[in-house]
């Protein structure tokens, strides 16, 4: 079994992290939207979807309720904790309500805005993303009926403030995927052998469990449940779930969070029949068109290009290549189907008003998901894939080896 790194191990290195996302993102995230004051807050198990992203590993949940202030100053960014006293948050924040026996937490957050004036105050409120609204309501009203008027009258919305801060990856998460990467293969790996599959025998439901039962192994957790279903020659069902047999196309979907990092991935495989000791051709062609139009995408992507074109530009070229193709890639970082732009939806190949209208950003991560159609001994065949990626200055990068292979099962 793949050796993982101990709890106080992986609480260093998902500090570590935290550390470069305030001190190297937040800023260019505030400066960026001209943002003087950004207030995120929390009640205890109630979690914004940001607090994930700015709290340390051992502060798993709020407390009573934990306020954290980002004020821009000139050209520094302060980060104040309005939270009852705690050692985990000191490294990261400066305690700005210490009277606490003697000064409530809206009249500490009065007197910060106060001391700084700002001109403009974002809270996470959003009509359109979920990682942009983690405000409560009950919050959102202490606020407006607790604040000073004329602050009040200064709360803005800007969903791009919590979706670049998560969706934007440090350089050591970036160094940190493909090790989570190679944990999950580890997994598929397995499930994808001879040593887990007895042709007629193993259900895909096998597959499922014995998946769901290594990451728990591992002390990990996956971010959905897996799926494993196959294609047979004679079925016009594409994601037909049962026994598996000799000559069937499997294909499993897989993801788990490791280091604060989730993968998300889809590869196919190949259960031999007797007489054979290769992948079927018709299926090697298959994987080929497959893999063109991977290309294909990873061309289409931009800095500064939002996800709509991306989906428009791909499929256009893969029409014009007489390629049979749907794409509903997303971005894939804290969260599995993250922050960031929409590239298409497997039941919506149109433009995705304002989630698809989120232009790219480099330093980021998503997972390039899609499926082909192919004729496969004389019948349709798809070819669902998915391939976690970074996408970075220096161009697109596969996060583990093998997109283009079929695993054979012999």
């Amino acid at each position: 079994m793949i050796k993982i790194k101990s709890v106080k191990e992986q609480y260093e290195i998902r500090d570590a992290c935290l550390k470069e996302r305030l001190e190297i993102i937040l800023p260019k995230v505030m400066n960026d939207n001209d943002v003087d004051m950004w207030i995120s807050a929390s009640k205890e198990y109630n979690e914004d979807p940001l607090f994930h992203a700015i709290t340390p590993a051992c502060y798993p949940t709020a407390r009573r309720i934990s306020m954290f202030v980002f004020v821009k100053d000139g050209e520094k960014i302060h980060r104040f904790s309005l939270c009852m006293p705690s050692e985990e948050l000191a490294p990261y924040y400066e305690s700005y309500w210490t009277d606490f026996n003697n000064e409530d937490q809206m009249a500490c957050l009065n007197r910060l805005c106060n001391e700084f004036d700002p001109k403009n105050i974002a809270v996470n409120v959003s009509d359109n993303f979920s990682f942009s609204d983690g405000l409560t309501q009950g919050l959102y009203e202490m606020l407006t009926n607790k604040m000073d008027t004329k602050y009040v009258e200064r709360i803005v919305r800007n969903d791009l403030l919590a979706i670049k801060l998560m969706e934007l990856r440090t350089p050591m998460e970036l160094q940190l995927h493909p090790e989570v990467m190679k944990v999950a293969f580890s997994i598929i790996e397995e499930a994808f052998s001879k040593n887990s599959i007895v042709p007629g025998v193993t259900t895909c439901e096998d597959l499922q469990w014995l998946m769901m039962q290594r990451v728990k192994d591992l002390g990990l957790d996956y971010w959905f449940e897996p799926t494993v279903d196959l294609q047979r020659a004679g079925l016009d069902n594409p994601r037909y779930f049962g026994v598996i047999e000799k000559g069937d196309l499997l294909h499993c979907d897989f993801g788990i969070r490791y280091l604060n990092i989730c993968t998300d991935t889809q590869r196919l495989a190949y259960i031999a029949k007797d007489d054979e000791d290769e992948i079927p051709q018709d299926l090697l062609e298959g994987m080929r068109i497959n893999d063109r139009f991977q290309d294909i995408v990873a061309s289409k992507m931009a800095d500064g290009k939002s996800g709509n074109d991306v989906l428009m530009d791909s499929l256009n070229q893969a029409k014009e290549e007489g390629i049979e193709a749907v794409l509903y890639s997303h971005p894939c970082n804290i969260y599995g189907h993250g922050p960031g732009t929409t590239i298409g939806l497997w039941n919506n190949q149109n433009r995705i008003p304002v989630k698809g209208d989120i232009l790219m950003s480099y330093d980021t991560t998503y997972a390039l998901e899609l499926n082909t159609k192919a004729t496969v001994f004389g019948q349709d065949y798809y070819f669902y894939t998915e391939e976690t990626i970074a996408f970075t200055k220096d161009g697109l990068i596969y996060l583990y080896p093998g997109r283009e292979n079929i695993y054979f099962i012999k």
